[in-house]
């Protein structure tokens, strides 16, 4: 992803669904584009393995090391 927006939720009783679900409508709105590439730390994905390659609607959620926790990193992918 090259182009994209740093989101930061630290909220506790929110699921990472929802989360990813409030920074893409704020991105659309923002940009006027819709992501579909999230970017989280991995501690922040369920131990279920499906979720590591799970998507939100269009969008594809993917662990990333680099991320710090409680940030998402949201666009578009650069491959499309």
């Amino acid at each position: 992803m090259n182009i994209g927006m740093l989101w930061f939720d630290n909220d506790p009783k929110l699921a990472l669904v929802e989360k990813v679900r409030r920074a893409s409508e704020y991105y659309h709105r923002k940009y006027g584009r819709i992501p579909d590439l999230c970017l989280v730390h991995p501690s922040m994905l369920s131990a279920r393995p499906e979720q590591l390659t799970g998507h939100a609607g269009k969008l594809t959620v993917r662990p990333n090391r680099s991320i710090q926790p409680g940030h998402l990193w949201i666009g578009e992918d650069s491959k499309n």
